[in-house]
Protein backbone atom coordinates (compact mmCIF):
# COMPACT_ATOMS: atom_id res chain seq x y z
CA UNK A 1 0.00 0.00 0.00
CA UNK A 2 1.27 3.30 -1.11
CA UNK A 3 2.61 5.38 2.07
CA UNK A 4 0.90 8.76 2.44
CA UNK A 5 3.31 10.52 4.49
CA UNK A 6 5.19 12.18 1.97
CA UNK A 7 8.72 11.77 3.08
CA UNK A 8 10.86 14.59 1.96
CA UNK A 9 14.15 13.08 -0.75
CA UNK A 10 16.43 16.03 0.17
CA UNK A 11 19.09 15.88 2.39
CA UNK A 12 17.74 16.49 6.23
CA UNK A 13 19.22 18.01 9.05
CA UNK A 14 19.71 15.37 12.35
CA UNK A 15 21.34 12.24 12.91
CA UNK A 16 23.42 10.21 10.78
CA UNK A 17 21.83 6.83 11.00
CA UNK A 18 22.65 3.76 9.24
CA UNK A 19 19.90 1.80 7.25
CA UNK A 20 18.65 -1.39 8.17
CA UNK A 21 15.90 -3.56 6.22
CA UNK A 22 12.88 -4.69 8.13
CA UNK A 23 9.71 -6.29 7.68
CA UNK A 24 6.57 -5.27 9.68
CA UNK A 25 3.89 -7.69 11.07
CA UNK A 26 0.09 -6.41 11.55
CA UNK A 27 -2.55 -8.59 13.28
CA UNK A 28 -6.06 -7.79 12.67
CA UNK A 29 -8.21 -8.67 15.76
CA UNK A 30 -11.37 -8.52 16.46
CA UNK A 31 -13.30 -5.01 15.53
CA UNK A 32 -10.64 -3.97 13.04
CA UNK A 33 -10.39 -4.46 9.48
CA UNK A 34 -7.79 -4.77 7.10
CA UNK A 35 -7.82 -1.02 6.05
CA UNK A 36 -7.35 0.04 9.01
CA UNK A 37 -4.59 -2.11 9.61
CA UNK A 38 -2.93 -0.91 6.74
CA UNK A 39 -3.09 2.43 7.39
CA UNK A 40 -1.11 1.50 11.36
CA UNK A 41 1.40 -0.29 9.30
CA UNK A 42 2.12 2.92 7.27
CA UNK A 43 2.31 4.87 10.25
CA UNK A 44 4.67 1.57 11.42
CA UNK A 45 6.70 1.85 8.02
CA UNK A 46 7.24 6.32 9.23
CA UNK A 47 8.28 5.23 12.06
CA UNK A 48 10.29 2.40 10.74
CA UNK A 49 12.04 5.25 8.39
CA UNK A 50 12.17 7.82 10.87
CA UNK A 51 14.67 5.24 12.79
CA UNK A 52 17.06 4.24 9.80
CA UNK A 53 14.79 1.19 8.64
CA UNK A 54 13.40 0.70 5.12
CA UNK A 55 10.75 -1.43 5.44
CA UNK A 56 10.60 -4.34 2.20
CA UNK A 57 7.68 -6.47 2.98
CA UNK A 58 3.94 -6.68 4.83
CA UNK A 59 2.62 -9.33 6.97
CA UNK A 60 -1.06 -9.26 8.14
CA UNK A 61 -3.27 -11.64 10.02
CA UNK A 62 -6.41 -12.09 11.17
CA UNK A 63 -6.81 -13.55 14.61
CA UNK A 64 -9.65 -13.07 17.42
CA UNK A 65 -6.42 -12.60 20.33
CA UNK A 66 -3.19 -12.84 20.19
CA UNK A 67 -0.59 -15.91 20.25
CA UNK A 68 0.34 -16.28 24.02
CA UNK A 69 3.76 -17.61 22.56
CA UNK A 70 4.47 -16.18 18.91
CA UNK A 71 1.61 -13.03 18.65
CA UNK A 72 0.79 -14.37 15.47
CA UNK A 73 0.11 -18.05 14.24
CA UNK A 74 2.51 -20.02 13.92
CA UNK A 75 1.70 -20.80 9.65
CA UNK A 76 2.11 -16.92 10.00
CA UNK A 77 5.69 -17.34 11.99
CA UNK A 78 7.06 -19.89 8.97
CA UNK A 79 5.45 -17.86 6.46
CA UNK A 80 7.55 -15.08 7.75
CA UNK A 81 10.92 -17.51 7.94
CA UNK A 82 10.57 -18.32 4.55
CA UNK A 83 10.50 -14.86 3.17
CA UNK A 84 13.50 -13.55 5.58
CA UNK A 85 15.39 -16.91 4.15
CA UNK A 86 15.16 -15.52 0.47
CA UNK A 87 16.18 -12.35 1.33
CA UNK A 88 19.32 -11.69 3.30
CA UNK A 89 19.02 -8.29 3.42
CA UNK A 90 16.34 -7.89 6.10
CA UNK A 91 17.78 -8.05 9.08
CA UNK A 92 14.45 -7.01 11.71
CA UNK A 93 11.01 -8.08 12.04
CA UNK A 94 8.80 -4.85 13.36
CA UNK A 95 5.59 -5.77 15.21
CA UNK A 96 2.91 -2.72 15.27
CA UNK A 97 1.91 -3.58 19.29
CA UNK A 98 3.47 -4.82 22.47
CA UNK A 99 5.32 -8.21 22.38
CA UNK A 100 6.25 -9.72 25.90
CA UNK A 101 9.22 -10.88 26.72
CA UNK A 102 8.63 -14.48 26.41
CA UNK A 103 6.81 -13.66 22.97
CA UNK A 104 10.28 -11.83 21.88
CA UNK A 105 12.55 -14.63 22.81
CA UNK A 106 10.60 -17.08 21.02
CA UNK A 107 10.13 -15.28 17.50
CA UNK A 108 14.14 -14.28 17.91
CA UNK A 109 14.89 -17.90 18.41
CA UNK A 110 12.61 -19.06 15.54
CA UNK A 111 13.29 -16.23 12.83
CA UNK A 112 16.95 -15.92 13.76
CA UNK A 113 16.88 -12.39 13.58
CA UNK A 114 15.83 -9.06 15.92
CA UNK A 115 12.48 -8.64 16.86
CA UNK A 116 11.13 -4.83 17.69
CA UNK A 117 7.76 -3.96 18.73
CA UNK A 118 6.31 -0.96 18.58
CA UNK A 119 7.06 0.83 21.98
CA UNK A 120 10.87 -0.58 21.49
CA UNK A 121 10.73 1.14 18.18
CA UNK A 122 9.15 4.37 19.61
CA UNK A 123 11.47 4.41 22.53
CA UNK A 124 14.82 3.96 20.14
CA UNK A 125 13.35 6.87 17.90
CA UNK A 126 13.12 9.33 21.49
CA UNK A 127 16.64 7.99 22.10
CA UNK A 128 18.11 9.27 19.29
CA UNK A 129 16.02 12.75 19.19
CA UNK A 130 16.87 13.41 23.31
CA UNK A 131 19.56 16.33 23.64
CA UNK A 132 18.37 18.05 26.64
CA UNK A 133 19.44 16.14 30.52
CA UNK A 134 15.66 15.87 31.20
CA UNK A 135 14.68 14.11 27.94
CA UNK A 136 17.45 11.73 28.01
CA UNK A 137 16.15 11.01 31.74
CA UNK A 138 12.49 10.68 31.04
CA UNK A 139 13.42 8.29 27.66
CA UNK A 140 15.54 6.18 30.03
CA UNK A 141 13.06 5.86 32.64
CA UNK A 142 10.88 4.82 29.50
CA UNK A 143 13.63 2.56 28.79
CA UNK A 144 13.72 0.81 32.15
CA UNK A 145 9.74 0.86 32.87
CA UNK A 146 9.64 -1.22 29.56
CA UNK A 147 12.34 -3.42 30.44
CA UNK A 148 10.99 -4.27 34.25
CA UNK A 149 7.92 -6.82 33.48
CA UNK A 150 10.15 -8.31 30.17
CA UNK A 151 13.35 -9.33 32.03
CA UNK A 152 12.26 -12.96 32.95
CA UNK A 153 11.37 -13.54 29.34
CA UNK A 154 14.23 -12.04 27.93
CA UNK A 155 16.50 -13.98 30.31
CA UNK A 156 17.75 -17.12 27.75
CA UNK A 157 20.07 -18.97 29.63
CA UNK A 158 16.85 -19.05 32.30
CA UNK A 159 14.94 -21.25 29.80
CA UNK A 160 15.52 -24.63 31.32
CA UNK A 161 14.56 -23.11 35.26
CA UNK A 162 11.07 -23.61 35.23
CA UNK A 163 10.87 -23.45 39.45
CA UNK A 164 10.11 -26.71 41.33
CA UNK A 165 12.31 -29.37 43.04
CA UNK A 166 16.13 -29.05 41.44
CA UNK A 167 15.28 -26.00 40.05
CA UNK A 168 16.22 -23.42 42.50
CA UNK A 169 19.41 -21.99 42.00
CA UNK A 170 21.61 -18.49 41.57
CA UNK A 171 20.28 -18.18 38.47
CA UNK A 172 16.74 -17.15 39.90
CA UNK A 173 18.78 -15.03 42.23
CA UNK A 174 20.59 -13.40 39.36
CA UNK A 175 17.63 -12.19 37.69
CA UNK A 176 16.21 -10.65 41.26
CA UNK A 177 19.34 -8.93 41.15
CA UNK A 178 18.91 -8.10 37.81
CA UNK A 179 15.17 -6.41 39.03
CA UNK A 180 16.51 -4.45 41.79
CA UNK A 181 18.92 -3.02 39.74
CA UNK A 182 16.21 -1.51 37.16
CA UNK A 183 14.08 -0.35 39.60
CA UNK A 184 17.13 1.39 42.02
CA UNK A 185 17.49 3.15 38.54
CA UNK A 186 14.10 3.61 37.81
CA UNK A 187 13.75 5.25 41.41
CA UNK A 188 17.41 7.56 40.89
CA UNK A 189 15.65 8.85 37.75
CA UNK A 190 12.20 9.77 39.65
CA UNK A 191 14.32 12.15 41.85
CA UNK A 192 15.96 13.37 38.92
CA UNK A 193 13.16 13.84 37.20
CA UNK A 194 11.44 15.17 39.93
CA UNK A 195 14.53 17.73 40.72
CA UNK A 196 14.71 19.07 37.54
CA UNK A 197 10.80 19.04 37.06
CA UNK A 198 11.18 21.68 40.82
CA UNK A 199 13.73 24.32 38.36
CA UNK A 200 11.11 23.66 36.02
CA UNK A 201 8.08 24.89 37.82
CA UNK A 202 10.32 28.02 38.99
CA UNK A 203 11.07 28.72 35.49
CA UNK A 204 7.50 28.86 34.81
CA UNK A 205 6.86 31.10 38.17
CA UNK A 206 9.30 33.40 36.61
CA UNK A 207 7.93 34.30 33.25
CA UNK A 208 5.34 36.10 35.02
CA UNK A 209 1.89 36.25 34.30
CA UNK A 210 1.91 36.44 30.64
CA UNK A 211 -0.81 34.31 28.92
CA UNK A 212 0.77 31.05 27.65
CA UNK A 213 -0.62 29.64 24.32
CA UNK A 214 0.78 26.12 23.53
CA UNK A 215 1.05 24.24 20.18
CA UNK A 216 0.01 20.52 19.98
CA UNK A 217 -0.97 18.10 17.46
CA UNK A 218 -0.11 14.70 16.00
CA UNK A 219 3.25 14.29 15.56
CA UNK A 220 4.98 15.69 11.83
CA UNK A 221 2.00 18.07 11.32
CA UNK A 222 4.01 21.06 11.08
CA UNK A 223 3.72 22.30 14.96
CA UNK A 224 7.24 23.50 14.85
CA UNK A 225 7.25 24.95 11.19
CA UNK A 226 4.64 27.29 12.78
CA UNK A 227 6.26 27.98 15.65
CA UNK A 228 8.93 29.42 13.70
CA UNK A 229 6.86 31.40 11.48
CA UNK A 230 4.61 32.88 14.26
CA UNK A 231 7.61 33.24 16.80
CA UNK A 232 9.90 34.50 13.81
CA UNK A 233 12.74 31.83 15.53
CA UNK A 234 14.74 29.71 15.00
CA UNK A 235 13.57 25.69 16.50
CA UNK A 236 14.53 22.37 14.53
CA UNK A 237 11.96 21.08 12.30
CA UNK A 238 12.03 17.95 10.11
CA UNK A 239 9.98 15.86 7.78
CA UNK A 240 9.71 12.91 10.42
CA UNK A 241 8.14 11.85 13.43
CA UNK A 242 9.04 12.94 17.30
CA UNK A 243 11.15 15.62 15.40
CA UNK A 244 11.02 18.18 18.73
CA UNK A 245 11.00 16.38 22.23
CA UNK A 246 11.73 19.06 24.43
CA UNK A 247 9.25 21.90 25.14
CA UNK A 248 10.67 25.49 23.13
CA UNK A 249 9.19 28.38 24.77
CA UNK A 250 9.58 31.89 23.15
CA UNK A 251 7.85 35.22 24.40
CA UNK A 252 6.23 36.76 21.58
CA UNK A 253 4.39 40.48 21.40
CA UNK A 254 1.55 40.52 18.60
CA UNK A 255 0.28 44.64 18.86
CA UNK A 256 1.95 45.41 21.89
CA UNK A 257 0.36 42.21 23.33
CA UNK A 258 3.12 39.96 25.00
CA UNK A 259 1.99 36.21 25.28
CA UNK A 260 4.24 33.01 25.35
CA UNK A 261 4.38 30.58 22.60
CA UNK A 262 5.06 26.91 23.19
CA UNK A 263 6.17 23.65 20.95
CA UNK A 264 5.23 20.63 22.44
CA UNK A 265 6.13 16.71 21.47
CA UNK A 266 4.05 15.44 19.15
CA UNK A 267 1.02 12.89 20.42
CA UNK A 268 0.74 9.46 18.82
CA UNK A 269 -1.79 6.18 18.40
CA UNK A 270 -0.91 3.85 20.82
CA UNK A 271 1.63 5.78 22.39
CA UNK A 272 3.10 3.71 25.06
CA UNK A 273 1.90 4.46 28.50
CA UNK A 274 5.28 4.07 30.51
CA UNK A 275 6.07 6.68 27.91
CA UNK A 276 3.31 9.42 28.84
CA UNK A 277 3.75 8.25 32.41
CA UNK A 278 7.57 9.88 32.42
CA UNK A 279 6.92 13.21 29.85
CA UNK A 280 4.68 14.10 32.38
CA UNK A 281 6.76 16.84 33.59
CA UNK A 282 7.43 17.78 29.91
CA UNK A 283 3.93 18.03 29.16
CA UNK A 284 2.84 20.14 32.35
CA UNK A 285 3.38 23.03 30.05
CA UNK A 286 0.16 21.61 28.00
CA UNK A 287 -1.56 21.31 31.42
CA UNK A 288 -1.23 25.48 32.65
CA UNK A 289 -1.47 26.86 28.93
CA UNK A 290 -4.27 29.24 28.79
CA UNK A 291 -4.97 28.67 25.09
CA UNK A 292 -4.14 25.78 23.45
CA UNK A 293 -3.36 25.71 19.11
CA UNK A 294 -4.34 22.07 17.81
CA UNK A 295 -2.17 21.79 14.61
CA UNK A 296 -3.41 19.33 12.22
CA UNK A 297 -1.90 18.18 8.96
CA UNK A 298 -5.50 18.51 7.01
CA UNK A 299 -4.02 16.51 3.93
CA UNK A 300 -3.01 13.60 5.46
CA UNK A 301 -6.38 10.78 4.75
CA UNK A 302 -6.09 9.55 8.21
CA UNK A 303 -6.37 13.39 9.70
CA UNK A 304 -9.72 12.71 11.61
CA UNK A 305 -8.17 9.82 14.24
CA UNK A 306 -5.82 12.15 14.31
CA UNK A 307 -7.60 14.90 16.32
CA UNK A 308 -9.50 12.51 17.71
CA UNK A 309 -6.29 10.57 19.37
CA UNK A 310 -5.08 14.48 20.53
CA UNK A 311 -7.95 14.70 21.82
CA UNK A 312 -8.34 11.48 23.88
CA UNK A 313 -4.74 12.43 25.20
CA UNK A 314 -5.51 15.58 26.33
CA UNK A 315 -8.54 14.61 28.27
CA UNK A 316 -5.82 12.54 29.94
CA UNK A 317 -3.71 15.41 30.95
CA UNK A 318 -7.03 17.23 32.06
CA UNK A 319 -6.69 19.93 29.24
CA UNK A 320 -9.50 19.08 27.03
CA UNK A 321 -11.35 21.90 28.03
CA UNK A 322 -9.28 24.69 27.35
CA UNK A 323 -9.77 27.46 25.15
CA UNK A 324 -8.68 25.88 21.55
CA UNK A 325 -8.52 26.94 17.64
CA UNK A 326 -8.07 24.55 15.73
CA UNK A 327 -5.05 24.76 13.02
CA UNK A 328 -5.52 23.11 9.98
CA UNK A 329 -1.74 23.02 8.68
CA UNK A 330 -0.44 22.26 4.65
CA UNK A 331 -3.90 23.23 2.55
CA UNK A 332 -1.22 23.37 0.01
CA UNK A 333 -0.69 20.00 0.29
CA UNK A 334 -4.42 18.87 0.39
CA UNK A 335 -5.34 21.39 -2.76
CA UNK A 336 -2.59 19.37 -4.49
CA UNK A 337 -3.99 16.10 -3.44
CA UNK A 338 -7.88 16.36 -3.84
CA UNK A 339 -8.98 19.67 -6.35
CA UNK A 340 -9.21 19.14 -9.91
CA UNK A 341 -6.40 21.46 -11.36
CA UNK A 342 -9.36 23.26 -12.96
CA UNK A 343 -11.39 24.70 -10.38
CA UNK A 344 -11.52 28.14 -10.09
CA UNK A 345 -11.09 30.20 -7.22
CA UNK A 346 -14.93 30.63 -6.27
CA UNK A 347 -15.82 27.05 -6.35
CA UNK A 348 -12.22 26.69 -3.97
CA UNK A 349 -13.57 28.88 -1.35
CA UNK A 350 -17.21 27.56 -1.36
CA UNK A 351 -15.28 24.46 -1.30
CA UNK A 352 -13.02 25.33 2.07
CA UNK A 353 -16.23 27.03 3.78
CA UNK A 354 -17.74 23.99 3.53
CA UNK A 355 -15.16 22.22 5.29
CA UNK A 356 -14.11 24.55 7.84
CA UNK A 357 -18.27 24.29 8.98
CA UNK A 358 -17.71 20.59 8.36
CA UNK A 359 -14.89 20.50 11.28
CA UNK A 360 -16.14 23.13 13.93
CA UNK A 361 -19.83 20.89 13.47
CA UNK A 362 -17.57 17.55 13.81
CA UNK A 363 -15.14 18.71 17.01
CA UNK A 364 -16.85 21.74 17.89
CA UNK A 365 -13.90 24.06 17.57
CA UNK A 366 -13.42 27.33 16.26
CA UNK A 367 -10.67 26.97 13.11
CA UNK A 368 -8.68 28.18 10.28
CA UNK A 369 -6.91 26.63 7.64
CA UNK A 370 -3.42 27.69 6.68
CA UNK A 371 0.03 26.88 5.14
CA UNK A 372 2.98 27.08 7.91
CA UNK A 373 5.43 26.49 4.67
CA UNK A 374 3.72 28.96 2.64
CA UNK A 375 3.15 31.56 5.48
CA UNK A 376 -0.44 31.13 3.56
CA UNK A 377 -2.94 33.05 5.91
CA UNK A 378 -0.72 33.93 8.57
CA UNK A 379 -2.14 37.28 9.35
CA UNK A 380 -5.79 35.80 9.92
CA UNK A 381 -3.89 32.85 12.25
CA UNK A 382 -2.01 35.98 14.36
CA UNK A 383 -5.33 37.97 14.85
CA UNK A 384 -7.15 34.95 15.97
CA UNK A 385 -4.35 34.10 18.60
CA UNK A 386 -4.27 37.83 19.36
CA UNK A 387 -8.03 37.76 20.09
CA UNK A 388 -7.83 34.83 21.98
CA UNK A 389 -5.31 36.19 24.32
CA UNK A 390 -6.89 39.52 24.87
CA UNK A 391 -10.19 37.52 26.00
CA UNK A 392 -7.42 35.90 28.59
CA UNK A 393 -5.80 38.79 29.78
CA UNK A 394 -9.76 40.47 30.50
CA UNK A 395 -10.79 37.03 32.44
CA UNK A 396 -7.44 37.19 34.47
CA UNK A 397 -7.31 40.69 35.28
CA UNK A 398 -11.67 41.92 35.46
CA UNK A 399 -10.52 44.70 37.71
CA UNK A 400 -7.01 45.95 35.96
CA UNK A 401 -7.02 48.40 33.34
CA UNK A 402 -3.98 46.93 30.62
CA UNK A 403 -3.59 48.63 27.90
CA UNK A 404 -3.53 45.60 25.47
CA UNK A 405 -7.27 44.97 26.20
Amino acid sequence: MKNDWKVRTEPQKGLKITEEYTVLVGLVQKDQTEAQINEYLDELEFLALTAGARSVKRFMQKLPHPDSRTFIGKGKVEEIQEYIERHEEVNMVIFDDDLTGKQTNILEETLKIKIVDRSSLILDIFASRAQTAQAKAQVELAQMQYLLPRLRGLWTHLERQRGGIGMRGPGEKEIETDRRIVRDKISQLKKKLEKIDQQNVTQRKNRGDLIRVSLVGYTNVGKSTLMNVLSKSDVFAENKLFATLDTTVRKIVYDGVPMLLSDTVGFIRKLPHHLIESFKSTLDEVRESDILLHVVDIAHPQHEEHIRTVNQTLEELGALDKPTLMVFNKMDLYREKYYDPFIDQEAQEEIEEGLRGGMKHLFGYDNIFVSALSRENMDNLREKVLSMVKQQYKIRYPYQVKQWT
